[in-house]
Formats: C-alpha cells, structure tokens, sequence
C-alpha cells in the first residue's frame, strides 16, 4: 500500500528506538525511592505518556515537581547502553530531507534528545513534552509538529506504536501507520499497520512523499 504526504512525523520510543528496558528500570527504582505501593505502580501504563502525568496519578500535587525531576535525572543518566535502534530506523530516516520529518514525543526534551543521540539519530524538529498542555491522544503534539514544518496536517502521515498516539494522530486529520513494535495489532486502529520502519521505504520527489509499507 503506497500513501502520499510531503512530511512524516515519528513517536520515539517504541517507534525509532526502543529504551523498555531502561524505563521499566528507572521507573521501578523511582517508585521504591517515593514508597509506591506494589498493586498502584502495576496499573499504571507508563509508555507513550508524558512523566508528569503518569506521577500525578501516584503522588500528590506537593511531591510531584521533586519527583518529575528524579524521574528524568534517572533516565537520562540510564541513556548509555539502555536505547537500542529498531530495524528501519537509520534507513528510512537517511532517505527523507530536513523540512520533512519531524519526532513526535511524550518524553521531556532533554530525555528525548539524549535517546536520539545515543541512537545516533539527527533530528532536525522535536516535539516534546514541555512544548504542548495536552498530550497524546489529544491532538495537540502532532498539530504543533505540522505548523513549525509550515505542512498541512492532512498532508501528513504519523508513525507510531501505541494506541494513545494512533488516536492523536487520528484526530489531527493526519494518516496513521502502526508499528506492533510495543502492542500486537489487534490494539492498533491505523491506516496501515507493520511489523516495524524495516516493513517501510520512502521516494521523495518535487511532489513530495511516497510511502511504500509492505503491511
């Protein structure tokens, strides 16, 4: 199946790279230092969803600016040796010119660019968390991530791996491809669904893109 768009817009984790094992031990380490009880730190879906929120549902509003830092301290200091780079990734993202694409993320920007860079990843427009007030499923980061590529939000196509991003990207008016990088795909409502980046190639042209997915 082939779509046409003249910019693409990336989820990180999960989607270019995959850091589970970093977060689940960062964030395990977080909730014995605040006391988390076992039974509350098991319901809580922490990937594809900013920290402050995941920590507003654990602790109250006095505790939550501390513990926000903590978390992301952990997890920058844990970037060397816990992010790892999907199959696809460097290929597809070598094929697309700056102006293009853009990286979508819940993630904090200082979390998200050290990821990026131990994965080796240029990115030339980062959407993190600190640049929007609703994150995914709201449409919000993808919206704001066509406006600073100057791109029509109907022009462009999302890749992500998480149903929370899928809904944004879908409520944004933009094209979704899912990766079952993270969730199988039967959780995954998306134009197109793939195994991962490796599944997808790119032609770019004066027209703008072609999206080949063997999905």
């Amino acid at each position: 199946m082939n779509l046409h768009a003249e910019a693409l817009l990336f989820d990180n984790d999960g989607t270019l790279v995959s850091s589970m094992e970093s977060v689940h031990r960062c964030w395990t380490r977080w909730a014995r230092e605040y006391a988390i009880a076992a039974e509350d730190f098991a319901r809580v879906e922490l990937h594809g969803r900013p920290a402050a929120e995941i920590i507003a549902e654990l602790l109250p509003a006095g505790a939550r600016a501390d513990a926000l830092a903590r978390i992301e301290n952990l997890e920058v200091e844990d970037v060397a040796g816990g992010v790892v780079l999907l199959p696809g990734t460097k290929d597809l993202l070598s094929a697309l010119p700056a102006g293009r694409w853009a990286v979508v993320t819940s993630a904090t920007r200082t979390l998200a660019e050290a990821r990026l860079r131990e994965a080796g990843i240029d990115f030339p427009e980062l959407v993190a968390a600190e640049d929007i007030t609703r994150g995914k499923p709201d449409p919000e980061p993808f919206l704001l991530a066509a406006r600073r590529l100057g791109v029509d939000p109907a022009r462009c196509v999302v890749f992500e791996d998480a149903p929370a991003g899928l809904a944004a990207g879908r409520a944004a008016g933009m094209r979704t491809v899912a990766l079952t990088t993270t969730h199988p795909a039967a959780e995954l409502d998306a134009d197109v669904v793939v195994r991962d980046l490796s599944a997808v190639s790119v032609q770019v042209s004066a027209e703008g893109l072609t999206i080949g997915t063997d999905g």
